[in-house]
């Protein structure tokens, strides 16, 4: 196994002072003491550092161009989402670089390398549902170079990010289904290692034990985001011997698929059963029955995004900044129940 490569956050790490005085030191600032500047430099002496050419390369220039990596581009919370950061970055003179990850962990991999490669400024990223490892971010973290996650975060503790209120999303969600009368709600979760899925997944539960609904393990499925997947995991809620009354899904994606499904074995949307669903697609409005679900304020998203970047580029060493942003339930046919 190759041995990983000393970063400057390493050597500020091990003589507990900031990564800004370390490079200083390394380059003989005036405003560091002599006596830092020898211990700064004769650690790096000792450890091997060498510093690393593209964070390097990318710390000297300007190139006004920032790299956004998201999951698809085809999605309207995505597409939105970019609108928002692009709006940001023009007002502030820069451009941005779209790659898409395809929900791929390899080739947000690749995303990462290529775009530095550019010579972008920095990175706004959203997960992709593959991801559970994130040393692919280090280049990034340990040289200064700014990143911002949203929606799908990692590494909060160092990197800023945009979240949504998804956990109290879903609690709305679970009560919304218990006014109309529904009372074995499921919810068909998404890969386990995603923020979101946790997330909304707390929600659900807060959501249950507010309205005094027993928690039931059957009725709780995965899937990981496509329409198949979901298919099959409507399929084992249906197939229950006493099957859910209402679905909450974690994005909309998975509730059209659910919906799909529903209708195929006879059921009525929602007087059997209820849906509702996350990020409220443009085909919400068109399914029959249209589609309840949380929507988000997209391009605000990608603005608050593209603002933490720029705070991060004046500001790189500060503590990072989280910012939740409000969803709202919007409420149509498919879990309203018709009158008796």
């Amino acid at each position: 196994m190759a041995k990983r490569h000393v970063s400057l956050k390493d050597l500020a790490t091990e003589l507990n002072v900031s990564i800004s005085t370390v490079s200083r030191a390394l380059k003989n600032h005036p405003d560091i003491s002599c006596e830092m500047t020898r211990k700064v430099q004769e650690l790096a002496r000792a450890r091997n550092y060498t510093p690393n050419p593209l964070a390097m390369g990318l710390l000297r220039q300007e190139t006004r161009m920032i790299g956004v990596i998201v999951p698809d581009l085809v999605t309207h919370f995505f597409s939105t989402v970019i609108s928002g950061i692009e709006y940001v970055a023009k007002q502030n003179g820069y451009f941005i670089l779209i790659s898409s990850s395809s929900e791929s962990y390899e080739k947000e991999v690749e995303s990462v390398k290529n775009l530095l490669q550019t010579r972008v400024e920095g990175l706004i990223v959203c997960l992709s549902q593959e991801t559970k490892i994130f040393d692919h971010f280090d280049v990034l973290v340990n040289n200064e170079i700014p990143l911002v996650f949203f929606d799908r975060v990692c590494r909060t503790d160092e990197v800023p990010n945009v979240v949504a209120d998804n956990s109290e999303a879903a609690r709305k969600v679970v009560c919304h289904f218990y006014e109309n009368g529904y009372r074995r709600i499921a919810y068909i979760n998404g890969p386990e290692q995603l923020s979101i899925s946790q997330q909304r997944y707390n929600g659900y539960l807060q959501g249950l034990q507010d309205c005094n609904l027993p928690f039931d393990q059957e009725l709780v499925a995965q899937c990981n985001l496509s329409t198949e997947d979901a298919s099959l995991a409507t399929r084992s809620l249906l197939n229950l011997k006493n099957h859910p009354d209402a679905i909450l899904g974690i994005n909309d994606t998975v509730i059209f698929a659910a919906m799909k499904e529903i209708k195929q074995v006879g059921l009525n949307i929602p007087n059997d059963i209820g849906l509702i669903g996350f990020t409220d697609e443009f085909h919400s409005t068109v399914v029959d029955p249209s589609l309840t679900s949380v929507t988000f304020p997209t391009f605000e998203i990608g603005q608050e995004a593209a603002r933490l970047f720029f705070e991060r580029i004046q500001h790189p060493t500060a503590p990072p900044r989280q910012i939740e942003m409000k969803t709202s339930l919007v409420v149509r046919n498919s879990s309203k129940r018709e009158a008796l």
